[in-house]
């Protein structure tokens, strides 16, 4: 009882991977999926004729476990690869359990993230609630074994895994992972389905999303038309889930600019754009972040970058 009164009541379901769910989405590629549990990622498992890639770890080592075990299984022998969308708890906290098992590979950006913001991520999310703190405890931040700049081409055996850094946008490290035989594409956070874009925007601390570069990111995802699209939580689905996301992204500034023009206080831009967005969006998950990112596109909309 005493960790229950340490932490705030946590109003979720506990963020606990189940890798029971898992579907086969392609041939030889599996999504252990989230079930709308926040913070819980949707996991890729994706195989070729000699190796096996890991896309995301669940928060923590607990989860990480899990997913190392099924990863295993599923390879029957094969070499393990992991890789991570960026360096947020939820997808790459649990990668140290993965040491020794799997070769973990990053783009720089990400491995700055961990590096350098890594342990205040591991302090905020202990505090979130027990639940959460349970899943973190005895997380060990990762370092990753390769580290590469520009694009990344994995060789599955048979099968070609490109690992394609985007820039900033909801973090400075995002990375999509895009298997072309079966087009598809895991975006992490960039891509939410079913709920608000997640605005990691903390002043002063963390100032690293920008709405405006996540909306060109997410112009170009969306233009490239692919089949089958994981998002970072929540329902599989195609294109239209990426064109769905640019689509919020570009009402969200156009709403935000257009009363911050007017000289209206950022109180009232909030209240009067988060009313707008959930009038447009009334089925959509986790409105609390609709503030988060008008603050983002305020703080954007002199310099417009």
């Amino acid at each position: 009882m005493a960790e229950e009164r340490e932490h705030p009541a946590y109003p979720y379901p506990d963020p606990v991977v189940e890798t029971s769910g898992a579907q086969e989405i392609a041939p030889d590629l599996v999504v252990v999926p989230n079930r709308d549990v926040d913070l819980v990622p949707n996991i890729g498992v994706i195989g070729g004729t000699h190796s096996v890639l890991v896309v995301d770890t669940g928060l923590g080592p607990r989860n990480a476990h899990q997913v190392l075990t099924f990863a295993t299984e599923y390879a029957k022998g094969r070499r393990l690869y992991l890789t991570t969308t960026h360096f947020h708890p939820e997808h790459a906290f649990g990668a140290h359990t993965f040491a020794g098992e799997a070769t973990y590979l990053v783009n720089r950006a990400q491995a700055e993230d961990l590096e350098h913001k890594g342990a205040g991520y591991l302090a905020m999310f202990t505090q979130l609630g027990a639940p959460v703190a349970r899943e973190l405890e005895g997380t060990h931040l990762p370092t990753p074994d390769l580290v590469y700049d520009g694009d990344h081409t994995l060789d599955l055996g048979g099968r070609t895994v490109h690992l394609r850094p985007t820039g900033r946008g909801h973090s400075r490290g995002d990375q999509v992972v895009a298997v072309p035989d079966v087009d598809v594409l895991f975006t992490g956070d960039l891509a939410e389905a079913g709920q608000f874009a997640i605005f990691p925007w903390f002043p002063p601390h963390d100032t690293d999303v920008s709405g405006l570069r996540w909306l060109r990111v997410m112009e170009r995802l969306a233009a490239e038309q692919h089949r089958t699209v994981v998002p970072g939580h929540g329902t599989i689905g195609d294109a239209g889930l990426l064109a769905e996301v640019r689509d919020y992204l570009t009402e969200l500034r156009d709403e935000t600019w257009r009363r911050r023009d007017s000289a209206m206080s950022q109180e009232t831009i909030v209240e009067e754009v988060r009313a707008l967005m959930v009038e447009r969006h009334p089925d959509w998950r986790m409105r609390e972040w609709i503030e988060n990112g008008v603050g983002c596109f305020c703080a954007e909309h002199a310099g417009q970058d």
